[in-house]
């Protein structure tokens, strides 16, 4: 099961069971979703559901709000940021597409700088879930706080879930070698690429707030840090020099590249052309050491 497919279960689930869950939708995936007295559809107008979502969150109630990631983050953004966050209401914004799923729908249902303009903003936790499993954890204790959560689903996923929370250690090298952080559904592909490398390779589906007390200690000696993240290049940069902010440290991060490509094609190929499949990742880092 996908992770979108798993998200419509888990919301049909919440609203049937939770009488504080209400799930607001325009459009998108509502041919999923139940019929539900808490399940609005405000159609094709994203900036009204944000502002539903937060009216109901003033209500007491718990919002869900869910749409393809730029109709869910670029084009309410003003809303996100007043009706919800100056405000300081809570709400669950649970997107689909990531950065370039709809590989063949074009850019206008592509976003890969959803995550650095959601960090923009205070308050926020970001899940970047690389499997549903992991989707399916978040969700749940998502729906039991009155924070304000943003969860990006991608129909790509890594091999198998991660358990743990924060940064989790998945290979650990030899004293002072390169440390790589692979964030969300790059995990399997970084993998791939670092396989014969004497790397440390952690993992985090949660990038904001990033678990610096745990990325410092994954970090013992190293002097490398690669970034590895499946949205705009860069993007999580600055978490990472901050957390690590007393080292001499060089750092290389991977991602969508800043430029739009104005071809179709298969999300693999897009991953390719991004130089996020294992082959491009493999080439980035060998520069990159070699450069050192």
């Amino acid at each position: 099961m996908s992770m979108r497919s798993r998200f419509y279960a888990l919301a049909a689930e919440a609203l049937a069971g939770d009488e504080r869950v209400a799930v607001v939708s325009a459009e998108i995936g509502v041919g999923e979703l139940p019929a539900h007295p808490r399940h609005f559809n405000v159609g094709i107008r994203e900036q009204l559901m944000i502002g539903v979502a937060a009216g109901l969150a003033l209500e007491g109630l718990r919002p869900v709000a869910h749409s393809y990631t730029p109709f869910l983050v670029e084009r309410p953004y003003e809303m996100v940021k007043l009706d919800l966050g100056h405000q300081d209401l809570g709400a669950v914004l649970v997107s689909t597409g990531a950065s370039y799923d709809a590989s063949t729908a074009g850019r206008t249902h592509q976003a890969p700088e959803d995550v650095a303009i959601m960090a923009a903003l205070p308050g926020w936790t970001i899940h970047v879930p690389g499997h549903p499993e992991e989707l399916e954890r978040v969700f749940r204790r998502s729906l039991r706080g009155d924070d304000r959560v943003y969860i990006r689903m991608s129909e790509e996923e890594n091999a198998a879930r991660v358990d743990g929370e924060g940064v989790v250690v998945l290979r650990r090298g030899g004293a002072g070698v390169p440390l790589v952080l692979a964030v969300g559904p790059t995990l399997s592909e970084t993998l791939a690429a670092t396989a014969d490398l004497d790397v440390t390779v952690v993992y985090t589906g949660t990038p904001r707030p990033l678990d610096a007390a745990g990325l410092r200690a994954a970090c013992a000696q190293a002097r490398d840090v690669v970034i590895v993240e499946p949205y705009l290049a860069g993007t999580s940069t600055a978490e990472v020099a901050a957390a690590l902010i007393d080292r001499p440290m060089r750092i290389l991060s991977l991602g969508v590249p800043l430029g739009e490509f104005r071809h179709y094609g298969t999300r693999a190929e897009h991953r390719a052309a991004h130089g996020l499949d294992a082959t491009g990742i493999r080439a980035s880092v060998d520069a990159f050491l070699l450069s050192g």
